[in-house]
């Protein structure tokens, strides 16, 4: 074997073939951080708005558990005390 069989020597890469995938890599990598950018703001404005609901929805959580609660024990002291029978 030779040498030139193991190590064959790298093809030349036109120059406008260069500047194409370095001009697409650029690109790419413009358009991700514009992307991304525009995507943080809209997630920011978003949690605002969860921030804003969070008490009303906690306070509704609050009041559908005590309800529960009342409901489950209202049961339990219906199913435990013996009725009157005449």
């Amino acid at each position: 074997m030779s040498t030139a069989e193991l190590n064959p020597r790298p093809l030349r890469v036109s120059p406008f073939i260069k500047f194409c995938r370095w001009s697409l890599l650029f690109t790419g990598i413009v358009y991700g951080a514009y992307h991304q950018r525009r995507l943080s703001k809209r997630e920011n404005a978003r949690r605002e708005e969860e921030l804003k609901l969070k008490p009303m929805r906690d306070a509704k959580l609050a009041e559908e558990k005590r309800l529960a609660q009342i409901a489950e024990q209202k049961m339990f002291d219906d199913m435990f005390t013996p009725s009157k029978a005449t």
